[in-house]
């Protein structure tokens, strides 16, 4: 399955939320749905889930119009969604059959998905009687209780220790591998590296940056290096370079004990090597590609705000 997002644009009044957002995601892969408090993100996933309907632009499901009732859809809310004073498991069916699943497969749906989160000793008990971890995996598995094909992940991981936090990992895996359609949006970019083949950033509506993880990490990296000095202030060091080095490199930010630096055009890593070795109080320490992670990407793309 091939699901499209086409030239989206939503409004409330004269407040224009969404700008034309556009993205594709495929079955067996998962997508970063990315962007600051307020971007557009849930407003992007209350149109698939079509809670909202869109002003304008389109939804394609392999080509076709997409109909969210004719294609089995799990969401784990970032905010919880069940309702703490019902048993779990009583509960569990009736969202189940709510999404069209016969009573014995919600059932048996219902009882396979504790046991694998580990919260099947539970199943009888009020939801509120839980810790906050153990409640944020009954609520995935109520997400994943109708065996949809197309899986919404709203910061998943809120509220779990590393033991749970490894759990869940390995369910999202499990669902990759199965040929789920996931859609995952997190602030904790580390998850999102974990998973995520492609990423979409949102940021006031619009679509900052979207594509291949691997490509886009390459790309941000490209003629960057990390440098420092034997025992040298990150401070000072960075000082050295700009009042110094300004005709082969440009300061692009730094790190508690490095130097991050774009070559300038024309310029090369050899050119730098030797301007570093020109300067007799520098003696170089570590001198190597610079290879972003997600969070940097963000904190580029969307870390100021007008």
């Amino acid at each position: 399955m091939k699901l499209e997002v086409k030239d989206i644009r939503k409004s409330f009044g004269d407040k224009e939320i969404l700008k034309g957002i556009s993205f594709s995601v495929e079955s067996g892969k998962a997508l970063g749905l990315l962007g600051r408090n307020g971007a557009g993100k849930t407003t992007t996933i209350r149109i698939l889930m079509d809670v909202f309907h869109a002003n304008s632009g389109e939804l394609l499901l392999d080509g076709e119009k997409f109909d969210p009732r004719k294609v089995q859809i799990g969401y784990l809310p970032e905010e919880r969604g069940l309702y703490p004073k019902r048993e779990i498991l009583e509960q569990m069916v009736y969202l189940a059959r709510l999404r069209g699943v016969s009573r014995k497969q919600a059932v048996e749906n219902s009882k396979r998905w504790l046991k694998r989160l580990e919260v099947d000793q539970y199943a009888t008990k009020l939801l509120e009687t839980l810790s906050k971890g153990n409640q944020q995996k009954v609520q995935l598995a109520s997400t994943l209780v109708c065996d949809p094909d197309i899986v919404i992940l709203d910061e998943p991981f809120s509220g779990l220790d590393p033991v749970n936090s490894q759990i869940l990992q390995d369910v999202v895996q499990e669902l990759i591998t199965e040929g789920k359609i996931v859609i995952f949006s997190s602030h904790q970019m580390s998850y999102v590296e974990e998973f995520c083949e492609d990423i979409v950033i949102i940021n006031h509506g619009e679509v900052a940056l979207s594509g291949n993880l691997s490509e886009i990490k390459r790309e941000f990296g490209k003629d960057q290096l990390v440098i420092s000095g034997v025992g040298m202030e990150v401070d000072d060091f960075r000082e050295g370079i700009q009042e110094r080095l300004s005709n082969v490199v440009s300061v692009t930010g730094q790190t508690k004990e490095e130097v991050i630096v774009r070559l300038c055009e024309g310029a090369s890593r050899n050119q730098l090597l030797c301007a570093l070795a020109e300067m007799q109080d520098v003696d170089v320490e570590h001198f190597e590609t610079y290879k972003p992670s997600l969070n940097d990407i963000f904190v580029a793309k969307v870390g100021e705000e007008e």
